[in-house]
């Protein structure tokens, strides 16, 4: 044991000179060694190393205005036709901004320093330091009205299905528009990736789909369906031996929802489980302010949303999403070969009555229903 090192459990500090026409990856790997650079880059390994082999489970929490920023075209998309992401949650203005790109529409990039009441009064709108004209909100508005009034739509179902079904629609625009592959709703349609929106009502689809109803639109969001649905994704790829990963951009609702899904299983359905397998986030948030939107890994453990055997395999990065995912997925993509894709969306009905036919077999459902 004298021969030993003290830092044997370490590995050294030893960059190497950043080269001119370095890949992105490269850089990760080679300079990203300390701080939360470091954390970035364990974050990128966590992916590659842990989360996609043997057929994991991938799901990404998607929260802020990434999408209408271009990550979705630039990162996203090129993830799932990777089958490198499985099944999403996300705000619903991520994928309301998102259909703007599927119609052809177009956004600009600006100055976060624009004098806004002049802009009001041009029908300019402003996200931050990205700029359209009010033109696309309503085009945009009139093209979902239009999808949603087909006899399709009239009915109650997952947001998941819902999704599916627009981003159907969605790509039949892009086709006749010779768009290919910039819409991340329209993708997720042709990979068979769900989306979930944990909060259906808080965006501009869920305000046209109330507006509908006002016309009768028989158009509703199952939202226990949504928390079962996803809730079986995790268990289905748990029973079935494969590990389940959450990448998490940002926090919010979309963060929890993903999270939940593990305290459903064993603390509601009361099945045998023991939380999230590998876990990475990209936040600029504090737990001591209440801003993380469910704080760290390890208080995620005393929930059971991560499985505390596997606590060192949680990743926090304290950064900015809009730099981190294109890093996170240049890395990823010269680091692991494409997968199939899962198709969960094919499998829904399947997933659930999985899950509901265990729950039946648990020992709360005896006490609930039996006793």
């Amino acid at each position: 044991m004298k021969n030993v090192s003290k830092f044997s459990r370490f590995s050294r500090l030893n960059p190497q000179p950043a080269a001119r026409g370095a890949r992105a990856s490269q850089l990760v790997a080679d300079t990203f060694h300390a701080y939360n650079a470091s954390r970035l880059r364990e974050g990128c390994e966590l992916i590659t190393r842990k989360m996609l082999p043997r057929d994991g489970l991938v799901g990404f929490s998607l929260t802020g205005a990434l999408v209408p920023a271009g990550l979705g075209k630039s990162c996203l998309i090129p993830l799932i036709k990777a089958g490198f992401i499985d099944w999403i949650v996300t705000t619903g203005a991520n994928l309301y901004h998102d259909i703007h790109y599927g119609l052809g529409m177009k956004l600009y990039r600006a100055s976060p320093f624009l004098e806004d009441v002049e802009l009001r009064k041009r029908r300019i709108i402003r996200i931050y330091d990205i700029v359209f004209d009010y033109s696309v909100l309503l085009d945009t508005d009139a093209f979902i009205c239009q999808v949603i009034r087909g006899p399709e739509f009239q009915r109650c179902m997952g947001t998941d299905e819902f999704h599916y079904l627009l981003g159907k629609y969605v790509h039949q625009c892009e086709r006749k528009l010779g768009l290919k592959h910039t819409s991340l709703i329209s993708v997720a349609y042709q990979y068979g990736v769900p989306c979930f929106s944990s909060s259906p009502g808080d965006s501009s689809i869920g305000m046209n789909v109330a507006a509908m109803s006002l016309a009768g639109c028989q158009l509703q969001f199952d939202v226990n369906r949504d928390v079962n649905q996803s809730t079986g994704i995790v268990y289905d790829a748990k029973q079935s031996g494969r590990t389940s990963s959450v990448v998490i951009l940002g926090g919010g609702s979309p963060k929890n929802f993903m999270l939940q899904t593990e305290p459903q299983i064993q603390e509601v359905l009361g099945l045998d489980e023991k939380g999230h397998d590998y876990y990475l986030q990209i936040t600029d948030a504090r737990p001591d302010t209440g801003g993380l939107s469910g704080a760290t890994p390890s208080e995620a453990v005393s929930w059971g949303k991560v499985n505390p055997a596997r606590l060192p395999d949680a990743v926090v990065c304290y950064a900015d999403s809009t730099i981190a995912l294109p890093l996170i997925t240049a890395y990823a993509l010269d680091n692991f070969e494409p997968r199939n894709p899962k198709r969960l969306i094919d499998q829904r009905d399947r997933i659930l009555d999985r899950v509901a036919r265990d729950y039946e077999k648990s020992p709360l459902y005896k006490k609930f229903f039996e006793e």
